[in-house]
């Protein structure tokens, strides 16, 4: 029975707004992993398309809650895809195994709608943007355009921030993200930043500490926006962090050596009071909505 829904789903098309949306598997028998939803534009004659990454924990239906970002970019003429890579919504996207997949997922959609040579894009949010940057950094076939909602860069830093957090928890439970966190690091790093920092510089997106700058210099020239929304109040007042534990930290340290590397074209965009989360618009400053989709999209198809 479940081979026999997986098969009708790989086949069945929604409607979303007018647009065709299909689930696609690259394994027939399993529908949890290494998938992907693909959205199609209303006209035949594609202006490329764009892979667009959920953040950690969410599937394509959690992404199309949270932002309109994939039905904008299949209304503006772009085969828009959402994947779901190696190891489901767990997946951690800067490890071997997830780019893997995503790299199978890219040659399955290009294989099949024949899209060699067609202009390509990549972003996500959170876990999300930081496989997207991770990608482009060692794709043979470089993206147009790279774009990254509040990534987290700098693994050596995550963990330290995450291990900081729960020592400082000695009158209340630690959070359970950053415990869950510290222990998911040291398996996919195979190790802490004290045994293994190697393995953090060649895995993170990006290192504060690597002084050779390898991942930086490995991104090169690729047009890059980075969407930060840094209120550290709100995250003094409701999560007991500080800046030491924000993305923004390494973000803005990557743009910045990016820049003084000669990359003209990355941006660190900066917003304030954007940040809510549906369906009920809780306020909070780690979200899809910090992007203006229309601006978004205007650059990206400037780079045709």
């Amino acid at each position: 029975m479940k081979l026999i829904l997986s098969i009708l789903t790989l086949f069945i098309l929604t409607n979303l707004c007018g647009q065709e949306m299909e689930k696609v598997y690259l394994d027939k028998n399993d529908s949890s992993r290494n998938c992907y939803t693909i959205i199609y534009p209303a006209e035949q004659d594609w202006k490329g398309y764009i892979i667009i990454l959920p953040g950690f924990g969410q599937n394509a239906e959690r992404v199309l809650e949270q932002t309109n970002l994939p039905k904008l970019t299949a209304q503006n003429g772009l085969l828009t895809i959402i994947p779901t890579l190696q190891d489901g919504v767990l997946s951690f996207g800067v490890d071997n195994s997830s780019q893997k997949s995503l790299e199978n997922i890219i040659q399955d959609v290009k294989n099949t709608h024949y899209l060699e040579g067609q202009n390509f894009y990549i972003g996500g949010f959170s876990i999300g943007g930081s496989a997207a940057i991770k990608y482009a950094q060692n794709a043979t076939v470089k993206p147009k355009a790279v774009f990254g909602i509040d990534p987290p860069l700098d693994f050596e830093r995550f963990y330290n921030s995450s291990k900081r957090d729960i020592r400082l928890s000695v009158d209340k439970e630690p959070s359970q993200e950053n415990v869950y966190m510290v222990k998911r690091i040291e398996e996919v790093f195979d190790g802490t930043p004290n045994t293994a920092l190697s393995n953090f510089h060649k895995i993170s997106p990006y290192s504060f500490s690597d002084t050779a700058q390898s991942a930086v210099k490995k991104f090169g020239n690729i047009p890059l926006r980075i969407y930060s929304e840094p209120d550290v109040q709100w995250w003094l007042k409701k999560r007991d962090a500080d800046l030491t534990s924000m993305n923004v930290t390494e973000c803005s340290a990557f743009i910045n050596e990016l820049n003084r590397l000669g990359n003209e074209k990355a941006d660190l965009i900066l917003t304030e009071n954007k940040g809510y989360r549906k369906p009920n618009n809780s306020r909070h400053p780690h979200s899809w909505s910090i992007v203006d989709n229309d601006d978004l999209i205007e650059w990206l198809l400037v780079k045709e």
